[in-house]
């Protein structure tokens, strides 16, 4: 087993990989940019190593930067998180040329998963069923004009060095395809280096259905089932859920081994995530393969009751996986929801600025994955998720309430976050039945404005700024709720916003 481990990311993410690594009795390095100095995850780790200036480009994108820290610091093994360079096929050479574990799958099956299209290739001649599309990637605008009359519209526009909603575009007439694809192409060079894109048929209304998938690096392959990820916005997950309404057990069961050929066909290893589409009729499409940990992961180690940052650990040090697919199950019903520094009064933009205090929720069954504390400062140069709330419960009805019982516990105060939206979401009539698709948003929340009007939250975020001033302490501290008692809400005794009767 590993005695060090760096951890080439940061926020949350970067939080969680410590804890699991300190439960392992494994010591971490963080890495940070100047922007990230008093970053929770570089308090967090037993050593840290600034790498360079704010943007990611000259920090938690730069492979020499990253492999200077490693080396200099001892580290044996790299642990990449999610995003920046996780599913970098290059940043994978470079540590098996270098000595160092690359806590992920091999280079070569980086490579080919990691190319959407290649992947795309693979799949349909292994016989697994995949959304029609370009099977190539193209340079001249004239080819992808052909391509998508083959296809027919709409068509969506797909960054092939990555996923996460980065790049992505759906378009409806040839009259938006070239600003769609140049858009896409900027998005994608800026995200992962790479500014390749492909085409391929739009299904509306599908439901995102995505299995966890665990492979050692001695043949054996299991999965841990699958999470619902069809609420999104702008393509990107905001909340997650297992098991799916839509799987019964033999779809359940067709689509997990389907998964397991997906990783076999590639020859991966660790931690995957194999993406489908479910369409109305319960057909579904191999989408991709997400070649990392995934931002959902707590709701699988909810039903299932299985570290996946443990497994990535153990399974990177060349154990054998000790779970067999027939001893894993469902138990319950889990939810998460992602946490983001955006301003729901101002089209969701990012809000970056001083956190002032922040009120973690608690209780059975909830779980907070974190990265920042009271005081801390959000950066404009990076991803806005803040935190992931996780909860699980013996049922769905249950599990929904106990979602919005901890919204409703939430506090952060000093920046706009995502936490009434999500709640609303939560206690939709349509997801409290289950109807959830990847359109669910755009049909029910287009003209969401909230409960609280941008001028109230001016005026708390004012009075949060007073509170702080008042307990300023000597360093960066964590506020949590065991933490802080009473809240601000009550040391601030009887008051209410003025301007109203």
């Amino acid at each position: 087993m590993f005695k060090k481990i760096l951890i080439a990311n940061r926020g949350e993410i970067a939080v969680r990989i410590i804890k699991a690594c300190h439960e392992m009795g494994i010591s971490t390095v963080a890495v940070f940019s100047e922007a990230d100095r008093n970053s929770l995850h570089v308090i967090s780790a037993d050593e840290a190593l600034c790498i360079g200036p704010a943007p990611a480009i000259d920090s938690y994108l730069n492979i020499d930067r990253i492999m200077e820290a490693a080396k200099k610091i001892g580290a044996e093994a790299i642990h990449p998180g999610y995003g920046f360079l996780a599913e970098n096929a290059d940043f994978v050479k470079r540590c098996e040329e270098e000595g160092i574990v690359f806590i992920g799958p091999n280079s070569k099956a980086m490579q080919l998963v990691g190319d959407k299209v290649r992947s795309r290739q693979a799949m349909e001649k292994a016989g697994i069923p995949i959304i029609p599309g370009m099977m190539g990637i193209l340079s001249a605008m004239a080819e992808y004009k052909s391509e998508a009359q083959r296809i027919g519209f709409p068509v969506m526009v797909k960054a092939s060095a990555g996923g996460g909603g980065k790049g992505m575009r759906i378009i409806h007439s040839m009259k938006d395809l070239e600003t769609g694809i140049e858009a896409g192409q900027r998005e994608a060079k800026s995200a992962f280096g790479d500014e390749s894109v492909y085409l391929e048929k739009y299904i509306e209304e599908p439901r995102h259905v995505e299995f966890q998938v665990l492979a050692d690096n001695h043949g054996h392959v299991v999965h841990l089932f699958e999470r619902e990820c069809s609420i999104q916005r702008r393509h990107q997950k905001i909340v997650e859920e297992s098991p799916s309404q839509a799987l019964d057990p033999e779809l359940r069961a067709k689509m997990g081994e389907t998964a397991k050929k997906v990783i076999q066909v590639s020859g991966y290893n660790n931690a995957g995530t194999v993406e489908f589409l479910l369409d109305k009729n319960k057909k579904f499409f191999f989408l991709e393969v997400n070649a990392r940990l995934q931002v959902e992961h707590p709701v699988t180690e909810f039903i299932t009751g299985v570290d996946l940052v443990h497994q990535q650990i153990t399974i990177a040090s060349g154990e054998k996986l000790t779970i067999s697919q027939d001893e894993l199950e469902q138990k319950g019903h889990a939810i998460e929801c992602r946490i983001y520094a955006e301003d729901p009064f101002n089209n969701f933009l990012p809000s970056a600025g001083k956190v002032f205090f922040l009120k973690e929720p608690s209780g059975p069954g909830v779980r907070h994955d974190c990265g920042i504390y009271s005081g801390c400062d959000i950066p404009i140069f990076y991803d806005p998720i803040l935190a992931k709330l996780i909860v699980w419960a013996e049922n769905r009805e249950m599990s929904c309430q106990r979602m919005i019982n901890a919204l409703d516990d939430y506090v952060i105060l000093g920046i706009q976050t995502t936490i009434g939206f999500l709640k609303d979401v939560i206690a939709h009539p349509q997801f409290q039945a289950g109807e959830t698709t990847t359109s669910f948003i755009e049909k029910y929340f287009a003209q969401w404005g909230g409960k609280e009007k941008p001028e109230e939250a001016r005026m708390i975020a004012a009075l949060a700024s007073a509170f702080d001033s008042q307990s300023k302490s000597f360093g960066p501290q964590v506020l949590t709720a065991r933490d802080v008692a009473p809240s601000p809400w009550q040391t601030l005794g009887k008051w209410r916003l003025g301007g109203g009767n």
